[in-house]
């Protein structure tokens, strides 16, 4: 799926929120097809790196690259088709508490097309089929639903507008290891079924494991290690070796070497 066509590119950037620097310098490159995860510490920047590649926020300095379209100085029409062309699952679903879970899938295919009712009716019911859910939990509210439930919904409507990219914020969070684990393969089942590219901020090593084909560690303000997971290990960066190099890790690292 990988073809290494780098669809995100970031260069240098540089973000600050008054005195405190976050990043100082931060490059890195996602590739078309790929899971890519950003990792780091808490307060390392990770999400508000996402935030800046999904235009939410604007770096002080550098450039961020996504689909060929520089963020930059991008205009308030080309920033729109843009966001069309990305779906994006935040930590905690951020579903509409008022509408139903048809009504949220719903609201971009209101906004953005002149579908209608009944063909987003029809793709309403068949997003929530792709993750897993049926037409009937379409009916219900976020309040009605178990956690995992709320993972998929919210995954439903962030593939509403059939995009090229995914990014997903701490996506097994909250979720028990058995509900994270089906999570984590639907991820992968859906990038290889629609061919997008996925990027997702984790601390799940179960996901780094299993499902992720390149990764960047964010530290210090920047990058310290960006590649395979064999890639990374080879760093010797302190947060790298805690992360990587403890009990667990080491044990899931010979699991992985002799599945192979």
């Amino acid at each position: 799926m990988i073809d290494d066509i780098c669809i995100i590119q970031v260069e240098g950037v540089v973000t600050a929120f008054k005195e405190r620097v976050i990043h100082q310098g931060v490059s890195l490159c996602v590739n078309r097809g790929e899971i890519y995860a950003i990792l780091g510490e808490s307060g390392s920047g990770k999400s508000v790196l996402m935030k800046e590649m999904i235009l939410l926020l604007k770096p002080q300095g550098g450039e961020i690259t996504v689909l060929g379209e520089s963020l930059t100085h991008i205009g308030y029409q080309e920033a729109q088709a843009l966001r069309r062309r990305w779906g994006v699952l935040f930590q905690f679903g951020a579903l509409y508490s008022s509408l139903t879970i048809a009504q949220n899938i719903e609201v971009q295919l209101k906004e953005y097309t002149s579908l209608s009712l009944e063909m987003r009716e029809k793709l309403v019911a068949s997003k929530l089929q792709l993750v897993g859910l049926s037409a009937e939990v379409g009916r219900l509210y976020p309040s009605e639903l178990s956690g995992g439930m709320v993972k998929r919904a919210a995954l439903a409507r962030a593939l509403a507008m059939e995009p090229q990219l995914l990014f997903l914020d701490e996506p097994t969070s909250g979720l028990d290891p058995i509900g994270a684990r089906k999570f984590d393969a639907l991820i992968a089942e859906l990038r290889n079924l629609l061919g997008i590219t996925v990027v997702m901020i984790t601390h799940d090593l179960e996901s780094i494991f299993s499902i992720v084909d390149r990764m960047a560690i964010l530290a210090d303000k920047r990058v310290v290690a960006e590649g395979s997971l064999a890639e990374v290990l080879d760093s010797t960066h302190p947060f790298v070796e805690r992360f990587f190099k403890n009990e667990y890790s080491q044990k899931r690292l010979k699991e992985k070497v002799e599945d192979v």
